[in-house]
């Protein structure tokens, strides 16, 4: 069965309608974590060679559930490199902090503190985890679904 032009309009039409009659135009859902007034750090690590595991499971055992929390970062998500050679090394996750100066302060907080001392010693007895660690921070543009 062919279907004309006029019929596509039609039933173009027809759904623009009945949107409209169902409370108004269908707008993209935003995922948001908190308000607009943030910023948004990128941090990419690069694990020593064979490391890489004992860097997943600091993160994963100490770092995420009590020392982010404590320190006033809000973890927006945690991602592995999809591909090799990157995907046995590197790790990459956003935070979000209320300013630039908000994650100066909770960096140097995190980083003076106690527990992560031990939590160093501990994770690095037998060697440097991190080969390299990278930031850069970023804004949400006026078209991004996260703000």
């Amino acid at each position: 069965m062919i279907i004309g032009k006029s019929t596509i309009a039609v039933v173009g039409l027809g759904m623009l309608a009945a949107g409209f009659a169902l409370g108004g135009p269908v707008a993209i859902s935003e995922a948001r974590a908190e308000a607009a007034d943030r910023v948004f750090e990128v941090r990419t690590y690069t694990a020593q060679p064979g490391k890489f595991n004992a860097m997943k499971a600091r993160f994963r055992e100490h770092i995420v559930p009590s020392m982010f929390p404590k320190y006033g970062m809000t973890l927006i998500g945690f991602w592995t490199a999809a591909d090799v050679p990157l995907s046995e090394n590197t790790l990459v996750y956003v935070l979000a902090h209320p300013s630039r100066e908000a994650a100066r302060k909770n960096w140097e907080a995190f980083r003076a503190g106690p527990e992560r001392t031990k939590v160093w010693a501990e994770t690095e007895k037998d060697g440097p985890i991190n080969l390299k660690v990278e930031s850069i921070f970023v804004n949400p543009i006026d078209f991004s679904p996260i703000k």
